[in-house]
């Protein structure tokens, strides 16, 4: 409710409840779909996927290596499986390990199930090296709060100075990627539409700061289109910006 409250300044009470409520029953059904990703088929996947992969084909035809920006919009797992199916070139996920080994393994097995290759947050900067020499494409949720707000971007969210972390901005610069934004959202329960949009074919030419900004555009535009399809139980305002110490990380 505290976000809600600075994200949807002019909505009633009422209004946010009801967001709200919305939002609680879509996080226990990505809960239990989750769980169900354990076993599900290829086959039943595929039939609860709504989503053209023409452009994502298209680019990696084409040997570009893809950065695929997004949110934590429900339900994000299935992103995974969605990468995994529809790309020919490898297709890469970062994770936090759990600290429980069992639930741990559980999950690398279940999001590894179709082809994904993993890398722990903890060994990216050690390994990624052993994929970026042929294209590849990269899967990111990329509206985390940086855990260092003197290392951030800081963007205007909802009218609020919010940080955001620079690592896909600067990951995408380094290696030249095509950078595309990725929305997942519920048509049904159980079944989902995903839609992806081009950004930049040449992000190593982009002012500092201007993926970033477009992906908060697009997060915002999104929420305000579907308020409940985003995780909002996580803090999103951790970070109290002070423009002494952070007014020059600002993008305008």
């Amino acid at each position: 409710m505290y976000n809600l409250s600075i994200a949807f300044p002019d909505k009633t009470e009422q209004e946010k409840t009801r967001i709200a409520k919305d939002f609680y029953h879509l996080f226990i059904d990505t809960f239990i779909e989750t769980i169900k990703l354990i076993s599900i088929s290829k086959k039943e996947f595929l039939r609860r996927i709504d989503f053209d992969g023409s452009l994502l084909q298209e680019l990696s035809s084409k040997e570009q290596s893809i950065q695929m920006h997004s949110g934590h919009f429900f339900n994000y797992e299935f992103m995974n499986f969605v990468g995994a199916l529809y790309l020919k070139n490898n297709w890469l996920g970062i994770y936090a390990p759990m600290s429980n080994k069992a639930i741990n393994k559980i999950m690398f097995d279940m999001r590894a199930k179709f082809g994904t290759i993993l890398i722990s947050n903890k060994e990216f900067k050690s390994r990624f090296h052993q994929y970026s020499n042929k294209p590849y494409t990269l899967g990111l949720a990329a509206d985390q709060n940086p855990h260092n707000p003197n290392n951030a971007f800081w963007v205007d969210f909802f009218g609020k100075k919010t940080a955001f972390v620079k690592g896909p901005e600067k990951g995408s610069k380094n290696q030249n990627t095509t950078v595309v934004m990725v929305y997942i959202n519920r048509t049904k329960r159980g079944y989902y539409k995903v839609e992806t949009t081009l950004l930049t074919t040449t992000p190593n030419k982009t002012p500092n700061g201007f993926i970033t900004k477009a992906l908060v555009n697009f997060i915002e535009e999104k929420i305000k289109q579907y308020p409940a399809n985003y995780l909002w139980s996580h803090k999103r305002w951790k970070h109290e910006y002070d423009v002494e110490k952070f007014g020059h990380l600002v993008i305008d």
